[in-house]
């Protein structure tokens, strides 16, 4: 049964619905299929789709995740930044909107989904945890300044080619401004300013579907006084039809690279949303499962006329917050979702698109995570830095580098911080035989140390990034201090790699050579079977191994020598009198 939940998971989930449940899930499905409607339009647009695609893929894409992911409030499906990666790298092959690139993007689904379940078997779900997720809340801010720009031209009616990077962009903006259309402007504002003020006076009420109406409504009176707004059109098909992607030899090398950073950046998206929610509802996320149905459902997707997605932070939140107890209220979405568009899809012909910018506009706003924005700026540098780095790099560059750029900064800091690991210096906060006896750092205070005894902690595994760090701070002791016994408490140390054993090893050397050695005291079970399977216990010697502070103490004060114990008056040891 175990084996069997492994390749189905949703076996595990379902035998835990109840009467309840199947209610709770049944009304969170209703409002998420609600708010999913214009978002999922308003996605394909960004995304170079024909808009009935946002609609295919938020049908298909959310009941595959849900069976076959881990978390039980993630809701996949079209999202901001997945669909502008999507149009950066299709458009550079195929003009957007036509069959060709509806074809390319559909690949481009295929191959992320298959890097993606990759990701997963090979239980690649823990290298997420080293990406910092102000790579996501750089390059979705870039990409909101983007989306907004892309959408300014649909509302002040400039004409500008599709496809112009970020400054061009503003560059045709205002050399276009003789072109400028009023009746566009009055719908497009129109439409954002009612779905604010929808937001602001009634939280729960559809916002973004009021606000299209609104637009709409206001299209058709001003349509008498000009011929100059668009519509979306009709809608070919109403429920996802048989796709087939591209799979020729020449396609599939043109967008492995584009499929790569798609893959990555959904991923990232998607353990976040489903992390951020299962601190609040207690629950345990898989992170290789999750790469799992991520994966399947772009696989499955790509032949049911749907593009590239991911978790969803506004849906999934929603989701929560209204209720959900299992992933069945994202099938119940998806479901939901069909029977609405069966009545309201006729009327999505008629829908502005200067409409449909207004409401681009707001959901590139909502993108904008100010709080955490702030919050890094103030607190951390270096998070500070790999913050705006993605986020010019998404506005100047291409997104797929902007995402690799993220990624490996968040690498880069993560080894900085582990190749420099804290060595702290320890003594005895109060005289022998006064209160409590417990060592702690010297930082906190300047406290009397033995002038022949050194002890040091350790907070980091000693391995080839850190051993450097690790040995300056041992020559220091030596060369600066002329201390040449020196006890290494290691209760910090989770492991040590064989060029932490060589390292370690020299310096022992260079202290016999003065008459000292390196001692270790509370060593880690598993660095300690490490340490005897090297023979480096041996080499070290096994009495320079102990398991309390008062026994190494005990023993090393014996080892030290007794000519400048005599006249030493530092008595830190209890042994000292």
């Amino acid at each position: 049964m175990i084996q069997l939940a492994k390749i189905f998971p949703f076996i595990v989930w379902f035998r835990l619905t109840t009467l309840e449940t199947i209610k709770a899930d049944f009304f969170a499905g209703l409002t998420g299929a609600i708010i999913v409607l214009p978002q999922s339009v308003a996605f394909a647009t960004i995304a170079g789709m024909p808009p009935e695609y946002g609609l295919y893929t938020a049908m298909v894409v959310p009941i595959i995740a849900a069976l076959f992911g881990s978390s039980f409030h993630l809701v996949s499906g079209p999202t901001t930044a997945i669909s502008i990666v999507v149009f950066a790298a299709v458009s550079k092959y195929a003009e957007p909107g036509t069959e060709e690139f509806v074809s390319l993007a559909l690949t481009l689904t295929f191959l992320a989904g298959v890097y993606q379940l990759v990701f997963g078997l090979a239980k690649f779900g823990l290298l997420i945890n080293f990406v910092s997720h102000n790579v996501v809340i750089g390059f979705t801010a870039g990409a909101a300044l983007l989306i907004a720009s892309s959408q300014i031209p649909y509302i002040v009616g400039i004409d500008i080619a599709r496809g112009e990077d970020f400054i061009h962009t503003w560059f045709d903006i205002y050399w276009g401004v003789g072109e400028f259309n009023i009746y566009l402007l009055i719908v497009g504002l129109g439409t954002l300013m009612s779905a604010i003020l929808v937001k602001i006076l009634r939280p729960k009420y559809p916002n973004l579907l009021i606000g299209m109406l609104v637009g709409g409504v206001l299209a058709f009176y001003l349509s008498g006084l000009t011929d100059t707004i668009k519509t979306v059109g009709a809608m070919p098909a109403y429920f996802p039809p048989l796709s087939t992607p591209d799979f020729s030899l020449n396609s599939l090398k043109e967008l492995a690279p584009e499929a790569f950073a798609i893959a990555l950046l959904g991923l990232i998206e998607a353990s976040s949303i489903g992390r951020s929610i299962a601190t609040k509802s207690n629950q345990r996320i898989d992170a290789n499962q999750e790469f799992v149905g991520q994966g399947a459902s772009n696989i499955v997707g790509s032949f049911l006329s749907s593009y590239a997605s991911s978790g969803s932070f506004t849906r999934s939140g929603v989701n929560f917050e209204a209720g959900a107890r299992t992933p069945l209220s994202a099938i119940l979405a998806a479901l939901f979702l069909m029977v609405i568009v069966l009545l309201v899809a006729p009327l999505i012909a008629y829908l502005p698109l200067a409409a449909m910018a207004g409401i681009i506009l707001l959901v590139a706003y909502n993108l904008v995570d100010f709080k955490n924005i702030r919050k890094t700026f103030k607190y951390s540098k270096s998070e500070s830095v790999i913050f705006t780095a993605t986020f010019l790099a998404t506005l100047l560059f291409e997104l797929e580098f902007a995402i690799y750029l993220g990624v490996l900064l968040s690498l880069m800091l993560f080894i900085a911080k582990t190749s420099t690991p804290d060595v702290h210096t320890l003594a005895f906060a109060t005289p022998p035989g006064e209160g409590d006896r417990r060592l702690q750092s010297i930082r906190k205070a300047p406290l009397v140390q033995c002038p022949q005894l050194k002890i040091i902690r350790i907070d980091m595994s000693i391995y080839f990034g850190s051993i450097n760090h690790i040995q300056k701070q041992l020559s220091r002791i030596v060369d600066n201090q002329r201390i040449y016994h020196i006890l290494i408490v290691a209760s910090g140390v989770n492991f040590i790699d064989l060029a932490g054993i060589e390292a370690l090893l020299n310096e022992n050397k260079r202290l016999k050579a003065q008459n000292g050695s390196l001692y270790f005291v509370a060593v880690k079970s598993t660095a300690f079977e490490f340490m005897e399977k090297v023979n480096f216990v041996n080499e070290i010697g096994r009495e320079n191994f102990f398991d309390t502070k008062s026994e190494a103490i005990k023993v090393l004060y014996d080892r030290l020598d007794k000519s400048k114990c005599e006249k030493c008056q530092a008595l830190v040891f209890n042994e000292c009198h």
